[in-house]
């Protein structure tokens, strides 16, 4: 490739620039015209320069003013950093453009950018000519050879800058690289380069561990671990509820997080550049980037600090069996678990002189060897589970928070209407949410412990949703689910939270919790809609059903359902070994095993009859248990309700009840 004459201008050869062509003209006009443009043309500087009027406005300055002095100098180093900083370059040369009449800019950016990488550029070189010689010595043989000759000699003078006569100069698919040589295989990768991103990559994994460290050891984590209490366990979701009552604490958590944030961004930014750089390496860089620390991660992390940290080591803990896993199998890095306290088998109080045990229990349970264990029911728990770990707390935090950890995913079924569709309200909609366990999931029963909406109207509705829920608890057909009680007899009441959509959307919620939980097959939701109107006084509202209005224009709106989720959980049940204990009952295995099946099944009944929704007698769910998970007909459930109230009336201190049959 000819190189500039001698005269200070030039062309710097440099691989980062060798999609670029530099072409200089001559203006007949008696100026100066310097261009740099990409190969493509598809992106271009132009200055041009009036070097007479440049000359006089030298000559007339004085020494005053030679701060401000326009040079061909300035122009070329200004010209020759347009593709490293172009924002700045531009800047200045429309200021100097503005200041003087001398020279113009123009820049034309169309088209794709073609294989254009400005992210490793060192520096371009544009040179402002001063001669018409110069422009035949920097075009060279380009202008003097033949057409036919003309490519062949760009791409061989490409190839010599971009490849440094290691390959050849390739262009293909908006992507450019070099063909390399035989003594040259790794000519298309930069190993200095890709070095010195690598350990860039170390230096951000150290300052990430040097972050993490700093909030272990802050003060205002060690505070919040001062302030936990010790006199029983502490799960997740207590810890989690604590966290967010520590102001001081969630502030140094955010400060963690966001500083995480921009050393994770800051190593995207190397990974793709060193990506970029290595694709065409023979050997891929390693590449190994820490993972951002979550709130779960910490959780679990307190935890070992109060439950793993004897002998003066940390160990890991784990909430779901309750262990630690200590770094040394020689050393024990466990200390004594505190006690559960809560609801359902948790202990209500620990024992004053041991943290570790029981020291009162809950309402229907005993203390035995230190834990609680059901009154009566212990026997009947390989047959059917009816309790869970919640507590009243944890499962209240995790039901405002719409957690996915006890979200039952239960099928939709509707004729009426689909999900994040818009209908019209005004007529009654049928919704089901059903688990269809009794012929999926033979070995389990469910609870439900609440039940969340997200309903949308249109702007300026006339229409509100009115909702009637009922519960299906063991299969079978709709006639055999009972109305769910909402707002009476102390039963909660829907909660409604307006979202921040665009929409009037808002999220209906029912939060039955352990109160008022039940079994559920199928939740059936009926959606009538209701027009509101003020009243008489204008400070009451008042509701008509839209059906009983003569012009139905007057039901305005709107809505849709964007998603139902059914909250609970699902237990252990056994139904071949239900039938076992039925059919001793006929045919007793042994001298007692007769009467030992009985008692076992009115344990079963009268806990699965306990759940039935507030009312003045409870529902019969114990014979739609029979029916419909064991599939007996109805003249063996006859009997075995027979069989038990007659057993039970032996019983001394019983009492038996009255209940109300659901299930034919």
């Amino acid at each position: 490739m000819p190189q500039a004459p001698s005269t200070g201008s030039s062309l710097i050869r440099d691989p980062s620039i060798a999609h670029r062509n530099t072409q200089i003209l001559w203006t007949e006009a008696g100026r100066d015209l310097a261009q740099d443009t990409r190969y493509t043309g598809e992106e271009s500087l132009t200055i041009f320069v009036d070097k007479r009027k440049l000359s006089k406005r030298s000559e007339g300055s004085d020494s005053s003013t030679n701060s401000s002095l326009v040079t061909l100098e300035t122009l070329h180093q200004l010209a020759a950093s347009y593709f490293i900083d172009r924002d700045s370059t531009l800047r200045r040369l429309h200021h100097i453009q503005i200041a003087s009449t001398a020279i113009k800019v123009t820049e034309t950016r169309t088209g794709p950018l073609g294989c254009s990488n400005y992210d490793n550029l060192d520096s371009v070189s544009s040179v402002l000519v001063q001669s018409p010689e110069n422009k035949i010595q920097l075009q060279g043989l380009q202008v003097l050879l033949p057409d036919y000759l003309q490519e062949r000699f760009v791409q061989a003078a490409l190839s010599y800058i971009a490849c440094n006569s290691e390959g050849e100069f390739i262009c293909k698919d908006n992507d450019c690289w070099c063909h390399c040589g035989p003594k040259f295989p790794e000519c298309n990768c930069p190993s200095m380069d890709i070095q010195a991103m690598e350990e860039n990559l170390l230096r951000i994994t150290e300052t990430w561990k040097v972050y993490n460290s700093d909030f272990e050891e802050s003060d205002e984590f060690k505070f919040f671990m001062k302030r936990l209490p010790m006199n029983y366990f502490l799960n997740t979701s207590t810890i989690m509820h604590l966290w967010t009552m520590d102001s001081n604490f969630q502030r140094r958590y955010e400060q963690l997080e966001n500083s995480m944030k921009q050393l994770f961004l800051k190593a995207q930014k190397i990974v793709h550049k060193l990506f970029s750089l290595s694709k065409r390496c023979h050997k891929q860089p390693l590449i190994s980037l820490p993972r951002q620390r979550t709130s779960t991660y910490w959780l679990t992390r307190i935890q070992s600090f109060l439950y793993c940290n004897e002998n003066g080591l940390l160990g890991s803990f784990s909430e779901e069996t309750h262990s630690c896993t200590c770094p040394n199998d020689q050393v024990v890095c466990t200390a004594f678990l505190p006690c559960t306290v809560g609801d359902a088998s948790a202990c209500l109080t620990c024992a004053p002189d041991n943290r570790t045990r029981c020291g009162t229990c809950n309402t229907g349970y005993m203390l035995s060897q230190g834990l609680c264990k059901p009154e009566v029911a212990e026997s009947t728990d390989h047959y059917i589970g009816f309790e869970t770990d919640l507590q009243d707390l944890e499962m209240k935090y995790l039901l405002q928070k719409t957690d996915r950890r006890i979200e039952v995913h239960a099928i939709f079924i509707s004729n009426d209407m689909r999900l994040n569709s818009w209908f019209d309200p005004s007529w009654r909609k049928r919704m089901l949410l059903t688990l269809k366990s009794n012929k999926y999931k033979s070995s389990l029963v469910h609870m439900i412990l609440g039940l969340s909406l997200q309903i949308c109207l249109t702007k300026n509705s006339t229409l509100e949703p009115v909702l009637a829920v009922y519960i299906n608890p063991f299969g079978g057909s709709h006639s055999e689910s009972w109305f769910m009680p909402v707002n009476e007899n102390s039963f909660p009441d829907w909660e409604r939270t307006k979202l921040d959509l665009p929409l009037q959307c808002y999220n209906w919620s029912l939060t039955l919790g352990n109160k008022w939980k039940t079994f559920f097959e199928t939740v059936h939701i009926y959606l009538r809609s209701r027009i509101k109107s003020n009243g008489p006084n204008g400070n009451e509202s008042i509701y008509y059903e839209p059906l009983e209005f003569i012009d139905p224009s007057r039901n305005l709106g709107y809505m849709k359902i964007n998603n139902i989720q059914v909250f609970g959980y699902s237990m252990h049940f056994d139904p071949e070994a239900i039938r076992d204990l039925i059919l001793q009952l006929d045919y007793p295995y042994t001298q007692g095993s007769q009467d030992s099946a009985l008692l076992q099944l009115l344990e079963i009944r009268d806990r699965v009859n306990k759940l039935s929704p507030p009312g003045q007698r409870r529902l019969d769910l114990f014979s739609c248990l029979l029916r419909h998970r064991l599939k007996l007909s109805t003249s063996e459930v006859v009997r075995i309700q027979s069989a038990l109230q007659a057993f039970n009336a032996k019983l001394p201190n019983t009492v038996d009840y009255d209940t109300t049959k659901l299930c034919s």
